[in-house]
């Protein structure tokens, strides 16, 4: 089925390791990708740089008889991680790495388009290669930009996300939510510095701080439900500047999860009301800030979801499985609830983990995610 056949997917996955690069600095990765494009028959193809997010690269396919126009996207960034697998096709870029398999996400995306591109879709075809995942919402950006307009407005969108604890080839998903929202939040304390012999005349905000920390860890355990799911993290606590000098300024910085949208508001608002609380009780400022951006719960809908699973589920050629919603964040969320549409899992099979130096996924998971994914497009446009 591949027009891409398996060592030239397999050499494009592996250039595209060598050249990592971060968020809204895709420069080299956007170039080779719209190389490999316009090698592909043109005929039917539309291929588009987006002015006001330089690095975002929009491929449209015109369907024959098109009734809708189905997108498609792969994220491009990776990670500020040093890569540790040894590999001979290891990162070139000092200090980053496509840690999370991005250049997996592109590769088989550009299988797909390869065999569209030869022969043509009923349906019109968009295929989005998204800067900017990992960092800065760059869904939510180009968005937000009017990327997703005219040609290149999708009536229900699709993507994929490796998974390491998956077999090679595996297709997981499930119905409602397949990653949780992530919303980071700093929180400045602010009271009176002074001399450590003289509390009386100063404002400790390191107790202050310590007040609002065990008051957060009741939030999750008291004010949400049992059989719902939420997570606030505090990883970063800076406050004084030296023993014997009160603080009067703390500051910290953690990250907040939730498998839905009113979830995680929910969250937000209970973080206030502690720092109210803090605010009165010692006689300090506390300034809560929040920052989402476009990572909201990555929520599949219901319809599109059902047909997804059930064609996956009876498709001889494709081990399915349904898979619990995790904590990990995604940016697709956002774009999902703009357009209706399922993100699933891929399986890569490594004992390494997303993110991590090690993380090493098999790359006999292309070319299946390939096929089983142009006989799902083409078996929906049937529909």
């Amino acid at each position: 089925m591949m027009t891409l056949n398996k060592s030239e997917l397999i050499h494009i996955r592996r250039h595209l390791h060598e050249i990592p690069e971060l968020a809204l600095h895709e420069k080299e990765t956007t170039a080779y990708l719209e190389k490999v494009v316009r090698r592909m028959p043109t005929r039917y193809l539309t291929i588009h740089r987006f002015a006001p997010v330089p690095t975002a690269l929009f491929v449209r396919v015109q369907g024959s008889d098109p009734k809708r126009t189905i997108g498609y996207r792969a994220d491009m960034d990776a990670l500020p991680v040093t890569e540790q697998t040894g590999l001979p096709f290891a990162s070139k870029h000092p200090g980053v790495m496509h840690a999370c398999g991005h250049d997996i996400h592109m590769t088989v995306a550009l299988g797909i388009l390869s065999y569209f591109a030869t022969n043509q879709p009923k349906d019109n075809l968009v295929f989005f290669f998204q800067p900017a995942e990992e960092a800065d919402s760059g869904g939510k950006l180009v968005y937000d930009k009017g990327g997703f307009s005219g040609k290149f407005k999708p009536d229900e969108f699709y993507a994929l996300h490796d998974n390491p604890n998956l077999p090679a080839g595996t297709i997981g998903c499930r119905k409602g939510t397949l990653t949780a929202g992530t919303n980071e939040v700093n929180v400045d304390l602010i009271g009176k510095s002074g001399h450590a012999a003289y509390p009386q005349k100063a404002n400790d905000m390191v107790v202050a701080a310590a007040q609002y920390l065990s008051q957060v860890q009741a939030v999750i355990s008291r004010s949400i439900s049992p059989l719902k799911s939420g997570v606030i993290t505090f990883g970063k606590v800076r406050a004084g500047v030296i023993r014997n000098v009160i603080a009067g300024h703390a500051r910290l910085e953690g990250t907040i999860r939730g498998l839905t949208q009113g979830m995680i508001q929910r969250i937000d608002n209970h973080l206030k009301m502690i720092g109210d609380g803090i605010a009165a009780s010692f006689g300090c400022q506390v300034e809560t800030q929040f920052n989402q951006g476009g990572y909201w719960p990555v929520t599949n809908n219901n319809k599109l979801t059902h047909f997804f699973i059930h064609y996956m589920k009876h498709c001889s050629k494709v081990n399915f499985v349904y898979t619990q919603p995790v904590m990990t964040g995604e940016d697709m969320g956002y774009l999902l609830h703009k357009f209706p549409g399922t993100m699933f899992w891929l399986g890569v099979q490594d004992s390494s983990q997303l993110h991590s130096s090690t993380f090493n996924p098999k790359e006999s998971a292309i070319p299946i995610g390939v096929n089983e994914i142009t006989d799902f497009l083409k078996a929906r446009m049937q529909k």
